[in-house]
């Protein structure tokens, strides 16, 4: 397998990118009003990587989440699917509760803790059951919430990472 080095020569170390290896960085959300989704980003706490502008007909906004290797982009003629279309926007976090109450503290409007008691339930209504998982399973508890354009997180706590990640 063949690699390539990331960096310049001089630099004392130099990270190795594999070919094959596929790292997801960005996801482009659709949003209706680009400073109304920048204030609830950066709200969140989230850090601001930039803010182009090119004239009235392209913006491209770019946030990252604390702790994450994945960005956010919205703007003006970014995005090509109907604002608040995203659905299911995974945020692993730790703890679930904790991080549930820091974005209520934050003013965000976040639905309770559940687990899943049937397959599938974390992505719809039907099925999800009050609270934490029973024994705090990793990957097994959630909340969510939306942006003002209704583009839809879900919060999923690990703990323990399972082999490989």
């Amino acid at each position: 397998m063949s690699s390539v080095e990331a960096g310049s020569a001089g630099e004392a170390a130099t990270a190795s990118v594999k070919a094959g290896d596929f790292r997801l960085e960005v996801v482009v959300l659709p949003v209706s009003d680009v400073e109304r989704a920048k204030e609830f980003y950066r709200g969140l706490g989230w850090r601001l990587d930039a803010d182009v502008a090119r004239g009235d007909d392209f913006r491209l906004v770019q946030f990252t989440p604390p702790g994450s290797g994945c960005s956010i982009q919205f703007g003006t003629n970014i995005a090509s699917d109907a604002p608040g279309s995203a659905r299911s926007l995974y945020l692993a976090v730790l703890d679930i509760e904790a991080a549930r109450e820091e974005l209520l503290a934050r003013g965000v409007e976040v639905g309770e803790v559940f687990h899943e008691g049937a397959p599938g339930a974390r992505f719809h209504d039907a099925g999800r059951v009050l609270g934490p998982a029973p024994d705090r399973g990793t990957y097994r508890s959630f909340a969510t919430f939306s942006d003002p354009d209704g583009n839809g997180w879900l919060l999923q706590e690990i703990t323990t990472r399972l082999p490989g990640r």
